[in-house]
């Protein structure tokens, strides 16, 4: 589950920028403890700029979920424009067979409310 927050403008190097924050929940719906090593992001900007990152783990952590066990963390990002999206994945291991797998995040839209209509 993933919502997001406009939290504001500022200026930096003599452009305004949009900054965005956005809270991420996932959860552990097999059967085994899985651990989140990586992230993935594409972000998009509504001015046709586009930024990858990539990292160890979220915010600094490697979590382990165990089964049914949910993991929320809040990041945050900054555009040129007041609209834009991000998708992405996480990269996880399954620690009881050591199968690597991706969980997808869909893309999910980043928009100042002052901008819309």
């Amino acid at each position: 589950m993933v919502e997001t927050t406009f939290e504001g403008t500022f200026y930096k190097n003599y452009k305004v920028h949009f900054a965005y924050g956005y809270k991420i929940t996932i959860e552990n719906q097999g059967k085994d403890a899985v651990q989140l090593n990586s992230r993935y992001w594409k972000i998009y900007d509504a001015l046709n700029n586009t930024e990858i990152v990539e990292g160890e783990g979220v915010v600094g952590k490697k979590p382990v979920l165990k089964p049914g066990e949910f993991h929320t963390y809040n990041s945050g990002c900054l555009l040129t424009s007041p609209f834009g999206a991000m998708q992405g994945h996480f990269n996880m291991v399954n620690l009881n067979n050591t199968n690597k797998f991706k969980v997808f995040i869909p893309s999910f839209k980043l928009c100042a409310p002052f901008a819309l209509n």
